[in-house]
C-alpha cells in the first residue's frame, strides 16, 4: 500500500459543509449550515469544456446566497464524473501495458461471450492500449506464487528504454497471478519508475488484487488511463478553492457511496468512476430508512441520463464488477472494472435525450443535448427536439419559473420544432407528438426498472419508487403506474439529490483480496483470521486519513461457493473464537445460500474463493430543515394527460408554499426551484415535516410488473 500524504488537521469547526456533483448537463450544489440547519440549494449549466469552472463558479453562488465565504467552510465534499467521461470519450493518457510473457493479446481477446448473437458485424470493445504499447514481461509465477520463471531485469529496462520516447503518461502492469505473491510486480515498478519517472503507474496487485487475469488487468489499465486526468483535475481543484481562501477538507465520494481523500482517489480513481450516482443512490436509502421503507428502487433521471438501483433492507445493492462504457445495457459488453460499486444501471435517457421519429415510431436517446447547446427551449442553440421540449409543451414545466425563475424556456421555439420534427412525419397535433416523447423515454426507464427488480428476483409491485433528479419527479408517478408500483416519494431538494447525499455519505473503505481454499482445510481458521486482521488494520489506516479519531465498524465477508460452481455467494463472517470459525461460516453459508436459491447441498464441499474487509466512520450531522410553510396560493394552467383526453386546467403548487400534512390530489403539478413534480389523476400525495412528498399512486394494482 503506498503511504498517503499529510492529512490536514480538522481544527475548529466551521460552520458550512458544500456538496457538488458536477452531471452532464447542470452541476448542482448544497451547502449545509451546521448552527442554523438550514439548506441552501443552488443549480447551474456545467460547463463541458472544463467542469471546474461551472463547479466554482456555482460555489461562490451557493456562498452569496447564504451570504458565506469559503473561509466559512470546513468541509467541500465531490461527486465527479471525471473518470467515467475520460473512458467514454477516450481522452485518458497515453497508456502502455506490462503483461508476462505470452499474455500480449488479452485485452482484445476478452471473454468468449457473444452479447449480440445475431448481429455478423459485432465487435467486442475496443482496448483503452493498442497492442504496440503492450509489452511482454519475461517471467512467471505459478497460482500459488511460486517461481517457475525468474524476472528477467536486464531485458525489461531495454523494452522500458523503447518506450522512453513514445510520449507514455502512464503504465499499468499486470503479472500471471501477481495476487498471489507481488515480489515481481514490485520490482517491475521499481524498473519503471526509474526509466519512466514523470510516469503515472498503476501495479495490479494494488489496485485489483484478486483472480481473473482479464478482469484483473483490464481494472489496472483504467486505473492508469484515468490517473493523470483525476490527479490535474483534483490538483487543479484543490489549488482554486484555497486561492479562494478554503482551508478546509476536500472529500471525494466513492462508487461505494463512501467518502475518501483525494490522495487516496488520486491513486485508485477506479473508485470513484461511479462517484456521483452513488451519492443519489445513498440519499435514496437515507431517505427511505427515515419513512420506515427498507425496500426501494433509487430513480434519478438527470439532463443526460438515468439510473435505477435496488435497495434492499435499507442498504444499496452493490457490486464488485461493472462495466465502463457499456455498448448494450448488459453486463460484459463494456470494459470491466473490479471495484466495489453500488449496482445500477444507467441509460442514455435523461431531459436533454434527443427524440426523433425512426421507422414510423418516437425514438428518445441515447444522444443528448448536453449543456451545451442543450435543448431548444433553454435558448442556447438547440436545433434537435429533446425530453426537455416534450414536457414544456406539455406543462409540466413552468417556462417562468425553471431554476427558481432564474431561467426562462422558449415553450413556442420547441412547440415549433417537435411538431415539425415529430408530429408532422407521424401526422399528430403538438401535444400528442409532445406525449409521445414523454411516453418513449418512460417506456426506456421501465426497461432499466425492470432490470434492477425482476431481473435481481423482486418484484416492483413490492417496492417504494424514490424518484429525484432534474428530470425524475416529472416522469416517476407515470412510471411507477406502469410497473405497479404503489408509492413514490419524491425527496425535498429532489432536484439536487446526489449533493444532498453527499452531505449525508460517510466514510468508507472495501479492500478485497483473494482467498482460495476449501471450508475444511487444515488451518483454514488460523490463515482467515490472520488475513482478515491484516486487511482490517489497512481498512483502519484508511479511514484514519479521512476520519482520525472517529469510531469505526469493520465487516468481515467472504465469497463463498459449493466446488465446481461459476458463482459465489457473499457471507458475513460471523464474529466467534477461531476453533468454532469454519463451523459458524458454514452454517452461514448454509442459510445464505438457501435464502437464496430455495435449497443448498449439505454434502457438497464448499470453498473460499476471496474475502473483504468494509469499514465506515460516521457521517458528519445532517439532516433536511424542517417544514415551517404556512401555505401560499395556488395557481394553475393547462397539463396534458391522455387519461383526461389532451390538455386540462390542472392546479399547481409550490413546494416551499406547501405546510406539513398537506394532501394533495392528482392531477397536480408541484414545483420547486430544481424540478417538478407531476401527479396524475387519481394519485394522492401528502407533504412531511421536512417537505419530502409521498404519493400514492392511483390504478397501481393495474400495472404491467
Amino acid at each position: 500500500m503506498t503511504p498517503e500524504g499529510p492529512h490536514p488537521s480538522p481544527g475548529p469547526r466551521k460552520r458550512y459543509r458544500i456538496g457538488f456533483d458536477i452531471g452532464g448537463t447542470f452541476t448542482d450544489f448544497a451547502l449545509h449550515d451546521a448552527e442554523t440547519g438550514e439548506l441552501h440549494v443552488w443549480k447551474r449549466l456545467s460547463t463541458g469544456a472544463d467542469p471546474s469552472v461551472g463547479a466554482l463558479a456555482g460555489i461562490e453562488d451557493v456562498l452569496r446566497l447564504a451570504g458565506a465565504s469559503l473561509a466559512d467552510v470546513g468541509q467541500v465534499v465531490h461527486g465527479t464524473t471525471i473518470g467515467a467521461n475520460t473512458v467514454i470519450e477516450r481522452k485518458g493518457a497515453e497508456t502502455a501495458l506490462l503483461v508476462t510473457e505470452g499474455f500480449r493479446d488479452l485485452l482484445i481477446m476478452q471473454r468468449p461471450a457473444r452479447y449480440s448473437t445475431y448481429d455478423l458485424w459485432f465487435d467486442k470493445h475496443e482496448p483503452l492500449v493498442p497492442r504496440h504499447r503492450v509489452v511482454p514481461v519475461r517471467e512467471r509465477l505459478a497460482h500459488d506464487g511460486t517461481v517457475v520463471r525468474e524476472l528477467d531485469e536486464n531485458e525489461l529496462r531495454s523494452a522500458l528504454e523503447g518506450l522512453r520516447d513514445k510520449g507514455i503518461e502512464a503504465v499499468a502492469v499486470s503479472l500471471l497471478h501477481s495476487y498471489a505473491a507481488s515480489d515481481h510486480e514490485t520490482r517491475v515498478g521499481k524498473l519503471v519508475s526509474q526509466v519512466l519517472p514523470e510516469a503515472s503507474l498503476s501495479l495490479s496487485h494494488e489496485v485489483a488484487p484478486i483472480i481473473g487475469e482479464y478482469e484483473r488487468t483490464s481494472t489496472t489499465v483504467v486505473n492508469a488511463y484515468i490517473q493523470p486526468a483525476f490527479r490535474h483535475y483534483l490538483d487543479s481543484l484543490q489549488g482554486a478553492l484555497a486561492g479562494r481562501g478554503f482551508t478546509g477538507q476536500v472529500f471525494i465520494n466513492q462508487g461505494n457511496g463512501g467518502l475518501s481523500t483525494p490522495a487516496e482517489v488520486v491513486r485508485l480513481p477506479i473508485r470513484a468512476l461511479e462517484s456521483g450516482p452513488a451519492a443519489g443512490v445513498s440519499m435514496a436509502a437515507w431517505i427511505g430508512r427515515a419513512h420506515g421503507r427498507g425496500d426501494l428502487v433509487a430513480f434519478d433521471m438527470g439532463g443526460t441520463t438515468a439510473k435505477a438501483c435496488l435497495i434492499e433492507g435499507g442498504e444499496p445493492k452493490m457490486e464488485r464488477v461493472f462495466d465502463v462504457d457499456q455498448t448494450l445495457m448488459r453486463v460484459g459488453t463494456g470494459l470491466p472494472v473490479v471495484t466495489p460499486s453500488v449496482d445500477l444501471i444507467e441509460i442514455g435517457a435523461g431531459g436533454g435525450s434527443i427524440a426523433r421519429v425512426g421507422l414510423g415510431i418516437v425514438e428518445v436517446g441515447p444522444e443528448s443535448a448536453g449543456a451545451e447547446p442543450g435543448p431548444i427551449c433553454y435558448g442556447g442553440g438547440g436545433t434537435r427536439p429533446t425530453v426537455t421540449d416534450a414536457n414544456v409543451v406539455l406543462g409540466y414545466l413552468n417556462p417562468d419559473f425553471f431554476l427558481g425563475g432564474r431561467m426562462s424556456l422558449d415553450v413556442e421555439g420547441a412547440r415549433a420544432v417537435i411538431g415539425r420534427e415529430i408530429g408532422t412525419p407521424l401526422g399528430l397535433d403538438d401535444g400528442g407528438a409532445a406525449w409521445g416523447v414523454h411516453e418513449a423515454v418512460t417506456s426506456n426507464m421501465e426497461h432499466a426498472i425492470r432490470a434492477v427488480s425482476i431481473e435481481r428476483g423482486r418484484d416492483p409491485r413490492d417496492l417504494t419508487l424514490v424518484a429525484f433528479g432534474g428530470a425524475g419527479p416529472t416522469h416517476a408517478s407515470r412510471l411507477a403506474r406502469n410497473l405497479g408500483i404503489g408509492e413514490v416519494i419524491f425527496p425535498a431538494a429532489a432536484g439536487i439529490a446526489s449533493a444532498v447525499g453527499l452531505l449525508q455519505a460517510a466514510p468508507r473503505v472495501d479492500l478485497p483480496r483473494t482467498f482460495v481454499s476449501l471450508l475444511d482445510d487444515e488451518g483454514v481458521a488460523a490463515r482467515l483470521t490472520a488475513e482478515l486482521a491484516e486487511l482490517a488494520a489497512e481498512v483502519n489506516h484508511l479511514l484514519d486519513n479521512v476520519a482520525p479519531g472517529a469510531q469505526r465498524s469493520i465487516v468481515y465477508r467472504a465469497d463463498m461457493q459449493y466446488v465446481g460452481q461459476g458463482h459465489v455467494v457473499e457471507v458475513e463472517v460471523p464474529r466467534c473464537a477461531e476453533d468454532e470459525l469454519a463451523g459458524a461460516l458454514r452454517e452461514r453459508f448454509e442459510a445464505d445460500y438457501a435464502g437464496m436459491y430455495g435449497y443448498s447441498y449439505p454434502d457438497a464441499q464448499a470453498q473460499i474463493t476471496s474475502i473483504t474487509v468494509v469499514g465506515t466512520a460516521p457521517p458528519a450531522a445532517f439532516d433536511l430543515p424542517p417544514n415551517t410553510a404556512t401555505g401560499g396560493e395556488t395557481a394553475s394552467r393547462p397539463v396534458y394527460f391522455p387519461e383526461l383526453s389532451g390538455y386540462a386546467d390542472c392546479p399547481v403548487y409550490r413546494r416551499d408554499d406547501l405546510p406539513a400534512g398537506t394532501r394533495i390530489e392528482g392531477p397536480a403539478v408541484v414545483e420547486d426551484g430544481q424540478c417538478a413534480i407531476l401527479l396524475l389523476p387519481g394519485d394522492e400525495a401528502t407533504v412531511d415535516d421536512h417537505r419530502n412528498v409521498l404519493a400514492r399512486i392511483g390504478g397501481h394494482a393495474e400495472g404491467r410488473g
